[in-house]
């Protein structure tokens, strides 16, 4: 049977475009489209549909206040957001994903480059993933809960840290469900974390810069988006930009960040599995490899490379707190998980690996 799916923005032309690509695909159906939020309220309020593909700025009421209306109301719906690739675009997909969205594409800004092929065929992997995936909730309550946990981890950590040894690097691959994963997990990481953090996120370019700077006003490291030259330094994490594949290089005996502009693998760019490979002539002594929820199947293949040349500590997320249990999954079915582990533990079994300074 056809996912049905609901098609919500202003412009009649991006909204043609929009339902023939879905409706192209022998995967879903356009059910219902809708003008603006209200509209998609009042019809999400007497329906349920398998996704919903959401545009940010529209009249009446955008996609920002949709969102909210649907969590005060407790209506539950798989929400795909389609937004332009501004700064101010950014931030509000941002905003949006905290809300309860579970993925984003970037829309073009014409509606004939909507039609080219490499746009629809993200367009409806995302849409898969995102029909798929299981809405996650996380309350402020259970945040303050998991920090407490945390902060007792690491003053049993800091008590034996001489007995974990140093040069460690960590490396976090992501994707669908990502950008709230990660602040589940990125904020209970202690600012004397005695390792650097690299990211890998699957997320458009113009995209992962907002998502960094969100994830480091909620966290004691520093986070920022990686940028070409970085030297890696313990207790900052380095976000991919979106659009290249980022990987590390050794020098004098410092490990920088570069970038490279090889086509997609696995379907995406930035691919967490150039980022794995370039650790193979990195010096350090291990590298702890996190998968969290995504789509596809990236890091596999990077970790398995890599891990010809490392010792591997590898800790893949547990089934029923992924958005979507692909990425996760491949890691465990191909042997190479050494924890697999509930999102809230993720950043605690992290601390105990690599210790605190």
């Amino acid at each position: 049977m056809k996912r049905k799916i609901l098609v919500v923005d202003d412009s009649a032309l991006m909204r043609s475009v929009l339902c023939d690509i879905i409706n192209s695909d022998e995967r879903f159906q356009v059910e219902d489209r809708a003008t603006n939020g209200l509209e998609a309220f009042e019809l999400l309020k007497r329906k349920a549909y398998d996704g919903v593909v959401l545009d940010v700025n529209m009249p009446v009421m955008n996609g920002i206040d949709l969102l909210k209306e649907l969590k005060r109301n407790k209506i539950a719906a798989k929400v795909m957001m389609a937004s332009t690739d501004t700064r101010q675009g950014a931030k509000v997909t941002m905003d949006a994903l905290e809300l309860g969205a579970i993925d984003c594409v970037h829309k073009p800004d014409r509606a004939m480059s909507a039609r080219g092929d490499e746009f629809k065929e993200l367009f409806l992997n995302t849409l898969d993933a995102v029909t798929q995936s299981t809405i996650q909730e996380f309350s402020a309550a259970y945040q303050r809960e998991e920090m407490k946990s945390t902060k007792k981890v690491v003053e049993i950590v800091r008590r034996h840290t001489a007995e974990i040894g140093k040069n460690r690097i960590i490396a976090i691959a992501s994707s669908t469900g990502g950008p709230k994963a990660l602040q589940q997990v990125i904020p209970l990481l202690p600012k004397d974390l005695d390792a650097p953090v690299l990211i890998v996120q699957h997320m458009p370019a113009g995209f992962t810069k907002s998502l960094a700077e969100r994830l480091d006003s909620l966290s004691e490291i520093h986070v920022k988006e990686a940028e070409e030259g970085d030297v890696l330094q313990p207790g900052t994490a380095y976000l991919a930009a979106g659009g290249k594949h980022m990987k590390v290089r050794s020098q004098l005996g410092r490990v920088s960040i570069y970038y490279s502009d090889e086509p997609t693998r696995e379907g995406v760019k930035p691919c967490a599995n150039y980022m794995y490979e370039s650790l193979m002539e990195s010096p350090y002594d291990e590298v702890v490899c996190v998968v969290l929820t995504g789509m596809g199947a990236d890091g596999t293949k990077g970790i398995l490379n890599l891990k010809n040349s490392k010792k591997l500590h590898v800790i893949a997320q547990e089934q029923s707190t992924c958005a979507v249990y692909g990425m996760p999954k491949s890691i465990v079915t191909a042997g190479l998980a050494n924890q697999i582990v509930t999102l809230n533990q993720v950043a605690q079994e992290i601390i105990m690996n690599v210790g605190v300074k």
